[in-house]
């Protein structure tokens, strides 16, 4: 691996472990105040908004 793939998959890994640790502490907040928990809602963590929440 060249150092430029080394850092890209570094990055990539550490993305995906920030957005799993909050996609857990979103459902657990859910969880607590009696909301369903389904993966569809949870989807877009990270990053730009769904642009569906706007018409809602």
């Amino acid at each position: 691996m060249s150092a430029n793939e080394q850092a890209r998959a570094l990055m990539m890994r550490h993305h995906h472990l920030v957005k799993n640790r909050q996609q857990a502490m979103l459902g657990r907040a859910a969880a607590e105040v009696g909301l369903p928990i389904d993966g569809d809602n949870l989807s877009n963590t990270q990053g730009k908004p769904n642009p569906s929440f706007r018409a809602s």
